[in-house]
């Protein structure tokens, strides 16, 4: 099997750079890590980071754009440069997997999403929800009528962040909807589409005198109900309640905790539990998923992606519509 030749660009300060350079070198029969490159002063800013990169080549841009043989990039910067340097590796012809959601400028993303169809090279972000097992069957289930229409969809991802890590948030688009609502917002729009409105209430907690957007939520209008994603950077207990909820005439799913940390170990699993009955009383199915790295499947998937052994079922135009419903529920385009 032919390994992917790739490079790290970046660090960023609250999002997944160092898990994904974990999982690329973790990865090494699938991956050939070249080395990385820390075009905005990381090594300054994020000096305490910089022990996942020991042992491998820093790099010039330069030569990360101008090797032939570096095939694909992944791009791990913080997010208001996201889309500076996937712009750079488009038009180098790199395959690239990006951080989500995608810079934080509409313009840009389009300006990419236009490169990566013209170069037909691949383009994947980093929304780790799509490849948690019991996320794609619960799709696959929506897909194929098994939950019957569905009314409703319901999507939390609440934690605690520290007065520093709020305060950061109004870098962003309407703070947490941006940083994690747009998780959620992804599944909305893989099960129920295309909503008719969107009203954001992203608002401050006010707590610690943070004025940044800490609170987030969005209500979804559709025709036969309405949906809506919270998430909160203000929740005692956030990460156990994070969960997503699908209600259909034919059977309910919840996923609650979405996602839970075994002990000792960066392996997480979902709890599951299905409805069917009319009956109030009926027991509720329950079930637990088999331990999973977050981020082990999404960047092997992204190498089956390369190699054109898998054909990534996240188009250019469905990455380019969540975007802009991503801003959207941020109030930030109507």
């Amino acid at each position: 099997m032919k390994k992917v030749k790739i490079a790290q660009i970046g660090l960023n300060q609250n999002s997944h750079a160092t898990q994904i350079f974990k999982s690329l070198a973790k990865q090494n029969d699938v991956f050939e890590v070249v080395g990385y490159v820390l075009p905005e002063n990381e090594r300054i800013r994020l000096k305490h980071k910089l022990g996942v990169v020991d042992g491998f080549r820093e790099l010039t841009l330069d030569e990360v754009l101008n090797d032939p043989e570096i095939e694909a990039v992944a791009i791990e910067t913080d997010e208001v440069y996201l889309t500076k340097y996937a712009l750079m590796c488009a038009k180098a012809g790199k395959h690239i997997h990006m951080e989500k959601p995608g810079g934080i400028n509409l313009a840009d993303f389009e300006k990419l999403v236009g490169i990566m169809k013209e170069t037909g090279k691949v383009f994947h972000t980093g929304y780790m929800y799509r490849y948690n097992p019991y996320v794609s069957e619960l799709i696959e289930q929506v897909k194929n009528g098994e939950l019957g229409e569905i009314i409703s969809v319901e999507a939390q991802m609440n934690c605690t962040l520290s007065k520093e890590t709020r305060m950061w948030l109004s870098c962003l688009p309407d703070g947490m909807m941006f940083y994690l609502g747009c998780h959620l917002v992804d599944l909305v729009l893989q099960i129920k589409g295309q909503p008719q409105k969107i009203i954001p209430y992203n608002k401050s907690s006010g707590v610690d005198g943070v004025t940044a957007k800490d609170f987030g939520m969005a209500i979804f209008e559709y025709d036969n109900g309405v949906s809506f994603v919270k998430t909160t950077a203000v929740e005692l207990g956030g990460f156990e309640r994070r969960q997503l909820v699908v209600n259909g005439t034919k059977a309910t799913v919840e996923l609650n905790p979405l996602e839970w940390y075994l002990p000792n170990s960066n392996d997480l699993q979902t709890h599951r539990m299905k409805r069917s009955s009319a009956n109030w009383h009926q027991k509720t199915e329950k079930d637990i998923s088999a331990p999973c790295d977050r981020y082990d499947t999404m960047m092997k998937s992204f190498a089956q992606y390369v190699r054109g052994e898998k054909q990534n079922p996240y188009t250019l135009d469905y990455e380019l519509e969540l975007y802009k419903t991503i801003l959207k529920a941020c109030g930030e385009i109507v």
